[in-house]
Parts: C-alpha cells; structure tokens; sequence
C-alpha cells in the first residue's frame, strides 16, 4: 500500500501518540505512552520513506538532506497540530521521526512545576537553564514560562530556535520568534544580533557549543534575562558541562560569571506512569543562593547536590527526591525511578527506611 502523510498524522493523534518514526523495513510507527507501536500493515520501502519525506519537506530542506544527511523543521497539520521534523538518512535511505507538539501550552499547574518557580521568572537578569535528555519536555516547561511572562509583564521577548514548536502571540509582551536557517543563520548570530533589538528576555533554543553558551552568559551578564537549555541531568553536571567547554585558561573567568548569573537549573525526566496511561514530570530545581555561588566559584560543584538538599525551604529538591515521591504517591513503579535515577543507591536506602523493598515494584 502507498502511505500518505496527513494519514499518518491523523493516526497519531487519534491514537494519542508523541512521535511518528518513519524508516525503511518497518512499518509506520508510533511512540505511545513512551513505548514504540507498530501499524500492522506493510513495511515500508526506500520509495516509500522517500516519497513521504517529500510530502512535508521544502527544496531547501531536501537538499541540506543530500549535502549534510539531516534537516529540521516544524510542520503544521490543517490548525489540528504542529509537528517538529527531523529527516535523516540512515544505511543511505530516507528516516524521519515526527514529534508532536501539544497545540496548547500548558499550565504550571498543568506540568506539575511548582509555583514559587514563577518569581525567578521576574528576575531582571541572569540564566535560567532547562536540562534533561531529548525528550524529557524542556520545550514545552519553557514554552510555559515565557507564556507566564509574556501574560504578566510589557516586555520584548526573543526567541531562537531549532525550529519554531510553539507559537506565542502577543499579550502584555512583544515577542518576537526567530527560526535557526530562515530567519537567523545561527544561535550565535541570533544571540550576538538580539542584543541590538532591545531584548528583556531572550531564549536560546539549545546551548550546543562554546560560542552559544559564551554568548548567553554574557547576554545574561549585560542585564537580559536569559533562557537556555542543555543535555544534561542534574544542577552538578549542568555546571560542570558548561564550564568543561571552554579552554582551561578561561575556565576560572566562566566559574566566576555563573557564579554570579546563574538564576536556576531546572531539570526534567518523564517517566511512564503505573497506570501506563502517559507520563509524568519528575524535575530538580536548584535555586542560586550564596553557598552554591560558592561553590561554583570554588570549583567544588560536586557539592551542589547536598546544597541542594539541605535547602529544602527554599524552594530545591533533587531529581532523586522528586521520584522518591512519585514512587511513594503511586504514580510510577520501583523500576522506573530506579532507571532514571541519578544515584540508585541513595534511593535504595531511602526506600528501606520508609520499610518497604528495594527490590521488588510498588504495585
């Protein structure tokens, strides 16, 4: 049978799905509840994935495709859906994958996200940082947060991204979105050129290298308010990770600025529910205050963690204590926060001293 697009993204919101994968000796599927269903039906040829690819990708995109073996962009289904892209070639043929992303932004309420994070977002400078893997919902926690912003304050948003996910209208704020290779070449360059629009926020899409993340430090440094993210899990390793990027001679230098602009690391996991009917944030919020500016000026981040935990009253937890009460509340089993845990035997424990088993799944 020949596969059409819109079919297959009508499928997927039918069928309540996060992603479409598309690849050649398989048949069109779908990532549901965080595992990957096939359709029963045939398997799909290099004809195939090639002639879906060109259904949804423009003459620039197909050709980035030949010259670099990948493209992304954000496609809209009727006004049901958007979808952010990605089209790979993968053993020579055409793969893609499809993320749906939800047409309406969500609530701190409606993410789980507690409300004393939105008084960082009123700060007049410094960085706020969203972490976790791919997947793991940063888009859409910052998609909230400058919807918050955007409904609260009169101010000029700008936003750099890889591509476009949610759209924001104008409310008190003026926002201005800006998509990577249509309308800036680079973060970079969309960075260094946002700072001649008169910016109050800025949001960089991803923080993938030295130049991006010496730019959004700076940005945050010259009183902008700035929002980025990364790959990386936990407050410890997202220090670490930025300060690792940059040559050792200006390492000091780096510690010395987050020290002093770091707002927040927020960072995220979703995770499976027991019920297996979706899944639920769990996150890590580090707030910066005088022990942990401390810290990363002495270059002892290894003691953030700690810091975090005992600091309980203002507003941190660790990823490990926000699963530790998911599992406890019932919303997931003993192996899923096991399995995205950052330190399992320090959950081990704590689910002996509560006097259960760190062996067996909490039904």
């Amino acid at each position: 049978m020949s596969y059409d697009m819109n079919q297959l993204l009508e499928i997927c919101l039918n069928q309540g799905a996060s992603d479409i994968h598309i690849t050649v000796g398989r048949p069109p599927s779908f990532r549901i509840h965080g595992s990957i269903k096939s359709l029963k039906s045939e398997v799909l040829t290099a004809d195939d994935t090639a002639n879906l690819m060109k259904q949804i990708t423009s003459e620039r995109g197909q050709t980035e495709i030949a010259e670099a073996g990948s493209t992304d962009f954000a496609i809209g289904y009727f006004d049901k859906a958007r979808f952010r892209v990605n089209v790979f070639k993968q053993k020579g043929r055409i793969a893609m994958v499809l993320r749906l992303i939800p047409s309406r932004i969500l609530t701190f309420e409606q993410l789980g996200l507690p409300a004393h994070v939105k008084d960082l977002l009123t700060r007049p400078r410094g960085l706020i940082l969203v972490t976790g893997p791919t997947g793991s919902g940063k888009s859409t926690t910052l998609a909230t947060m400058i919807d918050f912003i955007n409904s609260e304050e009169e101010m000029h948003i700008i936003t750099i991204e890889d591509p476009i996910e949610y759209y924001h209208n104008h409310k008190k704020s003026v926002v201005n979105q800006r998509e990577l290779h249509i309308d800036v070449p680079s973060f970079e360059d969309g960075l260094r050129r946002a700072l001649r629009e008169d910016p109050d926020v800025i949001l960089v899409g991803e923080m993938r290298d030295l130049a991006t993340i010496s730019s959004a430090i700076s940005a945050a440094e010259t009183g902008h308010l700035v929002f980025g993210t990364l790959h990386t899990t936990g407050a410890s390793r997202t220090v670490d990770r930025i300060i690792d990027v940059f040559p050792t001679n200006q390492q000091e230098m780096v510690r010395t600025q987050l020290a002093g602009n770091l707002v927040s690391v927020i960072s995220q996991a979703l995770v499976p529910k027991l019920d297996g009917k979706g899944r639920i944030a769990a996150f890590e919020i580090m707030i910066m205050n005088p022990a942990i500016s401390n810290l990363i000026r002495e270059n002892k981040s290894f003691r953030i963690d700690s810091t975090i935990q005992t600091s309980a009253n203002q507003g941190m937890i660790l990823l490990d204590d926000w699963l530790f009460r998911l599992y406890k509340a019932g919303s997931i089993d003993f192996a899923q926060m096991m399995g995205y845990a950052k330190d399992q035997p320090y959950l081990q424990r704590k689910v002996q001293e509560d006097g259960g088993s760190a062996t067996a799944s909490k039904a």
